[in-house]
């Protein structure tokens, strides 16, 4: 089996504008949440904003991959690197904008045909491929939230069957719309003060932007150019529930599956896990579901933590958010916190306040509208 190491890693988060800001800001217990009110039509909500202003999808993921380029020690052009960039909302602000202009002209506007062609959802990747010179495969997975750890699982995958020795990954996202929001809030899934997964007292998710993008590559091939590594991807899991568009399904038996996927193709047994990074997005029923398959599957003591609190659930990009967070968990030997815990409703052992710890394997999970479930073993 072909050994799958992270050499570089690029992220912007609501908690910093690069890796190590984000990371020193989460194991301090801050959080990038604030009161924001981007649009007036909407009321002020509790947002995860980068800048004071909502993102730019293009300019996030220019940044995020450049870094994680630099990251890695490797200089463009990379024509045989695939490019498995996903994203859950894409362009969808710059649809809204078209949408809002078509609204007020009352009718279409011909000059913006060119703009909209330019915003399909897979278009993103491919600026990123252009941007490093790479003409090999590119992939644009959207597989809602767990959009990050289908990408760099797929990644994974093109590495093992030989097709490319080098892929970047990961997810990018700008989900702050009014349509969003007005969607969640609609929903009744938005919470009102903030965020705080495990919580009794949980309000719902709170939205953010961040994006978090990798250099993976052949263990062999890294050890060839000396690369740093951060760490090994051991294995994943993927499953769908087939049950409803947005509820998970409430025994949790795909997400159970999923888990037992990663941990049978990583070779590990649920006692070889001394991390768990939580999807966490405090709202009521993943809440619920995800610590019920903790308990069910883990022995008890194994550490848990979702960053939600600090970040805000950032959709597509958090399970890649997940992985990075997971991945200097591991290389700083330090547990993150679950910012936002107060009175925990579960029975687990949750990180409150970052703390020191013998780390070797670490399990990053992500539950998707519409029961997307993923799961991935990640190593020292």
């Amino acid at each position: 089996m072909v050994k799958i190491v992270v050499t570089g890693i690029g992220l912007v988060s609501a908690l910093g504008g690069s890796l190590e800001d984000s990371w020193r800001n989460l194991i301090a217990g801050k959080s990038g949440i604030r009161l924001y009110q981007p649009f007036p039509e909407l009321t002020p909500l509790p947002l995860g904003l980068i800048n004071q202003q909502p993102s730019e999808l293009t300019r996030l993921t220019r940044m995020v991959v450049a870094s994680a380029l630099q990251d890695s020690g490797l200089v463009a052009p990379l024509a045989d690197c695939a490019v498995v960039i996903g994203s859950s909302r894409s362009y969808q602000a710059s649809w809204e904008m078209l949408a809002r202009q078509m609204y007020n002209a009352n009718h279409f506007p011909i000059s913006s045909f060119g703009n909209w062609l330019d915003t399909l959802p897979h278009l993103n990747a491919i600026a990123a491929a252009r941007q490093i010179g790479a003409s090999g495969i590119v992939l644009a997975p959207m597989t809602a939230c767990a959009t990050g750890i289908w990408s760099i699982a797929q990644a994974a995958m093109l590495i093992q069957t030989g097709q490319c020795q080098q892929a970047i990954a990961g997810a990018v996202e700008a989900p702050i719309t009014p349509l969003t929001l007005a969607g969640f809030q609609q929903m009744g899934a938005l919470a009102k003060t903030g965020a705080y997964p495990f919580d009794l007292h949980r309000e719902g998710l709170v939205l953010g932007e961040g994006a978090a993008v990798f250099v993976l590559e052949s263990a062999e091939f890294a050890k060839q150019r000396q690369a740093k590594v951060y760490g090994e991807i051991l294995g994943f899991g993927l499953t769908n529930d087939a049950y409803h568009s947005n509820s998970p399904e409430p025994e949790g038996k795909s997400a159970i599956a999923a888990i037992k996927q990663c941990l049978e193709r990583s070779r590990l047994s649920p006692g070889d896990i001394d991390y768990i990074h939580a999807h966490g997005t405090a709202t009521q029923l993943n809440d619920q579901m995800e610590s019920m398959v903790i308990q069910r599957l883990f022995p008890q003591g194994v550490a848990v933590s979702s960053t939600k609190g600090s970040t805000g659930h950032t959709l597509g990009a958090s399970g890649a958010l997940g992985v990075a967070f997971s991945l200097m968990a591991l290389k700083h030997q330090i547990l993150p916190p679950c910012l936002g815990l107060q009175q925990p409703e579960f029975d687990l052992d949750i990180v409150t306040a970052a703390r020191l710890s013998k780390i070797r394997q670490v399990l990053c999970l992500s539950f998707g509208f519409g029961g997307q479930n993923a799961a991935i073993a990640l190593a020292k």
